[in-house]
């Protein structure tokens, strides 16, 4: 199960901003794993590839980087043990789609909706 799995989806993307209130505890714990996935500049350009398409074959992707493939399918790995994205096997080929409800809970709490103020020390 994934971070986000372990939330209904209406919470997942109706989180508060950080703009407007501290992050919960729980909110923290279950988004932090997300951004650490995203953290890494392989996983940030991988999930960028996949999010810009319905969906990516393994077989695109691996081209797009110069590493191994088996470095190619742990950086796939964390991103779904993230769930930043889903895959389904088709015969010989695995195809990679990002998952909106995961991209909705960061741009829910990354959403700015009013200016913060400066901070004047």
């Amino acid at each position: 199960m994934s971070i986000l799995e372990s939330v209904p989806q209406e919470q997942a993307v109706t989180c508060c901003g950080l703009a407007t209130s501290p992050v919960t505890q729980e909110d923290a714990a279950r988004l932090a794993p997300v951004f650490k996935a995203l953290g890494d500049p392989v996983r940030l350009r991988m999930a960028s590839l996949i999010a810009a398409q319905p969906e990516v074959c393994v077989c695109d992707i691996t081209p797009a980087f110069d590493l191994s493939s088996g470095t190619i399918s742990h950086h796939l790995k964390q991103l779904r043990e993230a769930g930043l994205v889903s895959c389904e096997r088709r015969g010989t080929y695995v195809f990679y789609w990002i998952n909106p409800e995961a991209l909705g809970a960061l741009s829910a709490l990354l959403a700015v909706s009013a200016p913060v103020p400066a901070h004047v020390p």
